[in-house]
């Protein structure tokens, strides 16, 4: 075989497995993009803004961390053929189906209303009033789900996702320090020390990286999707490329801020992009742009969590796949959480920046529960079979939880005693 017909039958192989994935892409790639969301964005910036590059090491650690969490959806939604909270029903009974089901849903409504929070302030910046966000959000919205195909919505989630990508380059436009990032970042450090402020924001960034909606979502579009056990390598893949773009999308954030915003005090991104446009026009716009992406993209798949997690709670039909007439109860949830978590923003005086940032630290308080089912249902011998967690597997969730649990724990001893820590 001569080098010609070699390199011919490698573009070959190669070509099938790029087709290949793209075919199974979707499922990880929107959730951990979709997890940059409004609050994750205003998160960040305030990062930057507060501690500069100092904790970029601190979101780098969460790459791996966000992918062990996520991937162990993909084998049980592949595997099981269930949604997240069917498999907790089933696995548990009514009490903690119930339990889950019933903070998921609190705990999504919230952050559906910071995604409204972020894209209303987005478009303010522009001159857009906030009804009329509210209005062409949920019509687009409804648009996109009522086409009756998974693979449709999955498309254009996909389309949003890329959109994610603005903000570099508008980090490269403000000329960071290169030399000044690498010093900074890449060393673990806790500039200020340990106190009740540090944890706050480790806690939301952790928060804001791994949300327990992400599990519900995940799961369920990969038995959407109709992935089967065959595709799990792919749906890894997937998973591991989408934790590395959102935290990257996370790191060039707080690199902007970091570099035109140090010492300011921003409780929102929308601040932060009003901020910006007084330094340069084109980066304060690209910033308002992303930050109505992500409450975009945050609102089309947490609004789905629900209803996938409600239809299969009460054997509704619960698919894309299906009309309107064949699950009407499906869309009426759909509908319902969306319209009554945006009418929030148009309440006089609702303390929507307090809003923001308290989801985001209650968000990882309640992750802990959330992954112990998680585990404890990937170690269903019987169910998940040679996909079952390994022992290395179980080591790292179980260090996951009891770090999240050890953060939690700090930060409420430090808002109750504030010198403990100092």
């Amino acid at each position: 075989m001569n080098v010609t017909t070699q390199l011919y039958y490698r573009y070959r192989r190669i070509s099938k497995a790029i087709t290949l994935y793209l075919a199974l892409s979707g499922p990880g790639l929107v959730v951990m993009i979709a997890d940059n969301d409004a609050g994750g964005i205003t998160t960040y910036a305030a990062t930057g803004a507060k501690y500069g590059y100092n904790l970029i090491w601190f979101l780098i650690i969460l790459v791996p961390v966000a992918y062990y969490v996520q991937e162990m959806t993909v084998r049980l939604g592949a595997v099981t053929k269930r949604g997240h909270a069917e498999a907790i029903f089933d696995a548990f009974g009514s009490f903690w189906g119930w339990f889950s089901l019933i903070d998921l849903m609190i705990l999504n409504w919230l952050t559906l209303v910071t995604e409204f929070i972020g894209m209303t302030a987005a478009m303010r910046i522009f001159g857009v009033p906030e009804w009329l966000t509210l209005l062409a959000v949920c019509l687009l919205m409804g648009l996109i789900v009522i086409n009756g195909r998974y693979w449709t919505w999955e498309k254009i989630a996909l389309a949003f996702c890329f959109l994610n990508l603005i903000y570099i380059p508008a980090a490269f436009i403000v000329h960071p320090s290169i030399g000044q990032i690498m010093k900074d970042g890449l060393v673990p450090n806790f500039p200020g020390g340990f106190n009740g402020e540090m944890f706050f924001f480790l806690m939301a960034n952790i928060g804001t990286t791994i949300a327990p909606w992400m599990l519900f979502f995940q799961q369920s579009s990969v038995v959407d999707k109709g992935m089967a056990e065959k595709d799990i390598p792919w749906g890894r893949v997937d998973t591991w490329l989408g934790a590395w773009v959102t935290i990257i999308v996370a790191v060039f954030i707080v690199v902007l801020t970091g570099t035109v915003l140090i010492g300011v005090e921003i409780n929102d991104a929308a601040q932060a992009s009003e901020a910006l446009w007084q330094t340069d026009r084109y980066v304060g716009a690209m910033m308002a742009i992303g930050l109505f992406d992500a409450g975009f993209l945050g609102a089309i798949c947490i609004s789905l969590a629900s209803s996938w997690a409600f239809g299969e709670i009460f054997g509704w039909a619960h698919s894309l796949n299906t009309k309107i007439k064949e699950a009407p109860w499906f869309y009426a949830n759909y509908f319902f959480t969306l319209v009554t978590a945006g009418l929030v923003v148009l309440i006089p005086g609702a303390p929507l920046v307090l809003i923001t940032l308290f989801v985001q630290v209650v968000a990882v308080t309640l992750l802990p529960a959330a992954l112990v089912f998680l585990i404890l249902l990937l170690n269903d011998k019987p169910t998940m079979g040679e996909y079952c967690n390994t022992l290395a597997q179980n080591i790292v969730g179980g260090t996951i939880v009891t770090t999240i649990i050890f953060l939690s724990t700090c930060y409420g001893l430090s808002a109750l005693f504030p010198r403990l820590f100092q």
